[in-house]
């Protein structure tokens, strides 16, 4: 059976997949399929850098402001959600295009990860999830170290979520969900697909993000946050977990000044594209855009992408 056509942008935080995916978009007929953790949520445009109407030059645009920030979203919904998206466009005769920084996200539906539940029984998760409530996400993270130090590399103490996960899994199966994972990402792709990352060099992208996060602050970025916060979402919210969201919400708390926040906003988005840089450079058959190579020229760019499209008959 033939594969179906995929194509994949993404790369770090502020590095500008958002403005050469609707470039190429436009270009090549694509539809663009939103693979953030963040611009799913409607009422939260400003820290998600979520792309608004008029930047989309008339290029549909899928899993923008489809939940409420109430709403929990996973990866096992992203994969549901945007398998729907991708039947949607090839059903207007388009190509899907996934774009957005969230690794995790695009390798289950790039290699259609299973994440099925191995019993029923969710009395461990409950414990742990309570555990966690009560101020103890550390100890968890150090249980995970004890018995999959990969796992526990990989995720980071503050996703609660995916620790309980981990540790969940080696509860039910006495398996490591590293190892688990590994297995799957070696299963072959569904797809033919053209993978970009998307890079620059490390101090102008930490300058990028420095300036975005003056901007969003211009933006009102302090006022989204204050306006979610009193409409009733909670702090624990999955939505809340987010860069920009939860250094103001916790300022909002009285935690630290403003000035503060905005400082740790700033260095925990670079720690956060460090990391996901790490990510993709784990992932296969990965084609790497540094747009320092391209003397940041957009259109170079997007001939280069056009050029690995067609030596890999996408297009």
């Amino acid at each position: 059976m033939e594969k179906k056509p995929l194509i994949i942008l993404t790369g770090p935080t502020a590095v500008g997949k958002t403005g050469l995916s609707v470039r190429l978009a436009a270009q090549i007929g694509a539809e663009i399929i939103s693979a953030d953790s963040m611009q799913v949520y409607r009422r939260m445009d400003i820290g998600s850098a979520k792309i608004m109407p008029e930047e989309m030059q008339g290029v549909p645009h899928y899993l923008l402001d489809v939940l409420d920030p109430e709403e929990d979203f996973n990866v096992v919904r992203f994969q549901t959600l945007a398998r729907e998206a991708m039947e949607r466009i090839r059903a207007n005769g388009k190509i899907p295009m996934v774009v957005g920084g969230t690794g995790f996200y695009i390798q289950a539906l790039l290699y259609d990860i299973d994440f099925t539940e191995n019993d029923g029984d969710t009395s461990f998760r409950e414990m742990l999830e309570h555990r966690a409530a009560a101020g103890e996400g550390e100890e968890l993270h150090r249980m995970l170290q004890a018995c999959d130090p990969q796992a526990a590399e990989q995720i980071h103490p503050h996703n609660i979520k995916r620790v309980i996960r981990a540790l969940e899994f080696h509860h039910q199966t006495g398996r490591k969900i590293s190892d688990h994972n590994e297995a799957e990402r070696q299963k072959e792709s569904p797809y033919n697909y053209a993978y970009f990352v998307l890079t620059d060099e490390r101090s102008r992208l930490y300058e990028r993000i420095d300036r975005r996060v003056d901007q969003m602050m211009e933006q009102g970025l302090l006022d989204e946050v204050k306006a979610l916060r009193e409409s009733g979402v909670p702090r624990g919210a999955t939505s809340m977990q987010g860069l920009g969201y939860k250094e103001l919400y916790a300022y909002l708390e009285g935690e630290y000044p403003l000035s503060e926040a905005v400082r740790i906003i700033k260095r925990d988005t670079r720690h956060f594209a460090k990391r996901q840089l790490t990510w993709f450079k784990r992932e296969r058959d990965v084609i790497w855009l540094d747009r320092s190579a391209y003397g940041q020229d957009e259109e170079r760019l997007a001939e280069a992408v056009t050029e690995h499209l067609r030596a890999k008959h996408i297009l």
